[in-house]
């Protein structure tokens, strides 16, 4: 079987799109799915088998991601899906247009997942225009690119509910993103914090993700004011790139914590980043807009104790309480719970013991498992192209 992914944004830029187009990759060849990707370029990346770049330009106020030409990506798409089975959207832009004509045209079933909840989203970047039209927009946007679709994946419940909710008719299905468990359980702490020269007894709570504000890493910044009020020499590690890298740091000096905070920026999946979960003591999450919450499950998987707001797409992972504490959206009681752990982490190993055996019922292997079934199936079945290109319901 051959399958396209589309995606406006793939590697080097690093988000939880790229990270779960990376991962099903790689876990649906060895069950059987050869999967070919078009995604953007973004310098002078080198060339790999099955993926086509098209070239981009920087997208303004976010040079991180790159906006391809919409001739070039659908000329591409159409050229790569000839002879493949089925088209899997990453993304709702240039990318699920290209995909969904190119379907249309050749007659293929066409799904894609729902990776970003842009309704919370965008308000973060045009906060000159009133929220609720916004939200209102965002929903609109969302219904009909998900209706004019033949399925639609979602990475949890709560997305689910929530696309529900907008009024979307298409099949959507439960199926999240796993998680290479081995390569987060051997990660080498020690390395990591003496080459970022973190004292080996040093007590460290870690983030991990794009620095953007939608991650609400702000609240982790007023939480910390509170974790070492109980924990002086306590450090939170951020790890990660975005936009909003230079105002948090400005905001960490304004709440004291210029030694308590380390933006350490990007690091590789493969090597880096499973020794920077290694290096922490507790790992700290309070984004409010995520579909899923993968770097939950690879800081569990190293064997790390979570403590995180429970919000939309987290709750299908935090929910059973296994790995894992929930305080109260309350800084002070978050920077509190940091605390607790941070000064008696021997008290608190069950918990990142239970965190790393509950991360292996998330494998990719058995999440792709999953994702090669609904495959099938979609192929198996007749999809007639009359699904308009522009839905409206």
């Amino acid at each position: 079987m051959r399958v396209l992914m589309v995606s406006d944004v793939y590697s080097p830029r690093v988000n939880g799109v790229s990270t779960s187009i990376e991962t099903f990759r790689g876990t649906l060849a060895d069950l059987g799915v050869e999967v070919r990707l078009v995604a953007p370029r973004y310098a002078d990346e080198a060339d790999e088998p099955g993926i086509v770049r098209v070239r981009g330009r920087p997208v303004p106020g976010d040079p991180e991601d790159r906006l391809v030409g919409w001739r070039a990506m659908h000329r591409e798409v159409l050229a790569a899906a000839r002879d493949c089975d089925l088209i899997h959207v990453q993304t709702p832009f240039v990318a699920h247009y290209a995909g969904l004509k190119a379907a249309r045209k050749l007659g293929l079933p066409v799904l894609a997942t729902y990776h970003t909840l842009f309704e919370e989203y965008l308000q973060h970047y045009a906060a000159f225009l009133p929220a609720a039209w916004l939200r209102g927009q965002a929903r609109a946007f969302s219904r009909r690119q998900c209706n004019a679709l033949d399925a639609v994946v979602v990475p949890s419940k709560a997305m689910r509910a929530r696309l529900e909710s907008y009024g979307v008719t298409t099949p959507l299905h439960v199926l999240p993103t796993g998680i290479p468990t081995t390569r987060f359980a051997r990660g080498d702490g020690p390395a990591f914090r003496a080459r970022h020269g973190i004292p080996p007894e040093q007590p460290v709570a870690l983030f991990v993700g794009r620095v953007a504000h939608e991650k609400n890493i702000g609240f982790l910044l007023e939480a910390m004011v509170h974790t070492r009020r109980q924990c002086p020499d306590a450090l939170l590690v951020v790890a990660g790139e975005g936009p909003a890298s230079a105002d948090l740091q400005a905001r960490a000096g304004q709440l004291g914590l210029a030694d308590g905070v380390r933006f350490i920026g990007y690091l590789d999946r493969r090597d880096a980043l499973p020794g920077c979960y290694a290096a922490a003591d507790v790992f700290a999450f309070a984004s409010r807009t995520e579909t899923q919450g993968l770097v939950l499950l690879e800081a569990m998987a190293a064997g790390v104790p979570v403590v995180a707001l429970s919000e939309m797409g987290t709750t299908d992972i935090l929910d059973g309480g296994r790995g894992s504490i929930v305080p109260p959206a309350c800084p002070q009681v978050f920077g509190e719970t940091l605390a607790h752990i941070l000064n008696h982490p021997s008290a608190w190993q069950h918990l990142g013991d239970d965190a790393a055996q509950y991360a292996r019922e998330w494998s990719d292997v058995a999440m792709a498992g999953r994702m090669a079934e609904l495959y099938r199936r979609m192929a198996a079945t007749e999809f007639a192209p009359q699904r308009p290109l522009t839905a409206t319901a």
